[in-house]
């Protein structure tokens, strides 16, 4: 069978839907049925050929591609969704209701308006969405966000001076660990290791293999090595240019020298 991926975000994930006969090139925008209602996506993939049996379910297909009035229509949705954020802060202000409104969308056929929201406490959102409902005749959904999908959502920049990766390029989170700046010699202060949204860098995944396998690779910091120049120690590694520091002790005349050193050029001393 024939897929081809769709994504409705920039950074968002990516489904599959069935492209029919529809001539689909990466980058083109195209009306889908999605969950009872229509949404404007983007190809991400190109059209290819799987297995049926990667898929536990019948796919969804490709309504058309978008045309200039679509893209009107999407673009009218986009500015009535901002407006939508404004109108749900207040009134969930007037409602009393702990919750900061982030960001809204209107499906393509705006049959359905969904709102993301971030709260420290769980929120009873019941009146909420009576009160919204009058306002837009339609079906409103609420849907609580954690840290890290807000900083998505806001992509805003980090302290790399780029936009955030999860709003850039990231379809889906990692999963982190404090183990993996460990790995790579980093400072363990939260300041210098957490993202925007308070929680550990994406990045810190990126070359976290590398550094393993850079690890195993070379000498650890204070043991003894063989190299051209005689016996030494190894005080520092580089590991991003995959170099050693070594002290050396020159025996002509007693004198210490520290010199950088690839791995394939020194020897470990076995002690015996």
């Amino acid at each position: 069978m024939k897929v081809v991926g769709i994504s409705f975000k920039k950074a968002g994930k990516i489904y599959y839907f069935n492209p029919l006969d529809f001539d689909l090139h990466i980058g083109d925008m195209v009306i889908v049925d999605s969950n009872s209602c229509l949404e404007m996506g983007i190809v991400k993939t190109p059209i290819k050929e799987i297995n049926k049996s990667d898929f536990d379910r019948e796919l969804n297909e490709i309504i058309r591609k978008a045309s200039k009035e679509d893209l009107v229509e999407e673009e009218r949705n986009r500015k009535d969704a901002l407006e939508a954020v404004e109108i749900c802060q207040e009134k969930a202000d007037n409602l009393g209701l702990n919750l900061h409104a982030i960001e809204a969308e209107f499906t393509f056929d705006r049959k359905k308006l969904l709102i993301y929201f971030s709260s420290n406490n769980r929120v009873d959102f019941r009146k909420l969405v009576k009160e919204l409902a009058s306002i837009y005749r339609n079906r409103i959904e609420l849907r609580q966000i954690g840290v890290r999908d807000h900083a998505k959502l806001v992509s805003s920049v980090g302290i790399c001076g780029q936009k955030c990766c999860c709003a850039r390029f990231l379809s889906d989170f990692q999963p982190l660990s404090i183990k993996m700046a460990k790995e790579q010699d980093i400072t363990l202060d939260p300041n210098k290791i957490s993202g925007l949204c308070g929680r550990l860098m994406c990045c810190l995944s990126y070359e976290n293999e590398s550094y393993k396998i850079a690890k195993k690779s070379m000498p650890k910091v204070g043991e003894k090595i063989q190299t051209e120049d005689g016996i030494g120690v190894v005080v520092e590694n580089n590991y991003v240019k995959e170099k050693c520091k070594i002290r050396v002790r020159i025996e002509e005349d007693d004198t210490e020298i520290e010199k950088s050193y690839c791995p394939k050029d020194i020897r470990r001393i076995v002690d015996k």
